[in-house]
């Protein structure tokens, strides 16, 4: 089954990924075609497209999903295992971010790691309630708020903090038997526009994060 969101784990899965050809054909592929359909509506040499395909499909990113006779000749269809891709942290090993590195909550920096330790876990948990049979209980949350004024965003920031920490100190049971941990990330910064730019006068310290 095709996913909406697949998150490369090792090394070999983000190299096969990385290639402008193999970004393309991964596209190409969301639906089930063969590799000939690809290379002719790449406009590609057809063994060139096959190379990149061989390689797609050893690292588990297309996957074999029947066949059709096109002019007398029977062709395997392949379909991208995923709608779109994300890399995780674990990627790149030691230079990976990491939340204990970074200290300062209202830094970009910690913004990142926190959503990046997301990306790494998300996978693992997913395999895990795959085997279990189980559908994965997540949460998200997303808005847009539009400040007045830097005092405004710091208020909201402090009154966001307050309340989770009251929610979490009325839920969290460190000693129930039958319980089980959720980790929450609540991050906060600047909206880019339609247009990709961003809005704002430039205010600059503390935010929500």
């Amino acid at each position: 089954m095709q996913t909406a969101v697949a998150v490369l784990r090792s090394l070999g899965e983000a190299s096969a990924v990385l290639d402008p050809t193999r970004l393309r054909i991964l596209a190409g592929m969301r639906e089930p075609t063969s590799a000939a359909a690809v290379a002719r509506t790449l406009g590609l040499p057809r063994q060139r497209v096959g190379y990149h395909v061989r390689a797609l499909e050893k690292q588990g990113l297309l996957r074999p999903v029947g066949e059709r006779r096109r002019r007398g000749t029977l062709e395997r269809l392949l379909q991208a295992t995923a709608r779109a891709y994300a890399l995780s942290p674990e990627v790149l090993g030691v230079l990976g971010a990491t939340r204990a590195e970074v200290q300062d909550r209202f830094s970009s920096a910690c913004l990142l790691t926190a959503t990046a330790r997301t990306l790494r876990d998300m996978p693992i948990l997913q395999a895990r309630a795959a085997q279990a049979g189980r559908k994965l209980p997540t949460l998200t949350l997303e808005t847009e708020l539009r400040f007045a004024s830097p005092e405004d965003q710091s208020a909201f920031a402090s009154e966001l903090t307050q309340a989770v920490a009251a929610l979490a100190a009325r839920y969290h049971r460190t000693d129930a038997p039958g319980g089980r941990t959720f980790r929450f990330v609540i991050v906060g910064h600047p909206a880019l526009s339609a247009a990709g730019t961003t809005e704002g006068t430039g205010w600059s310290g503390s935010s929500a994060s």
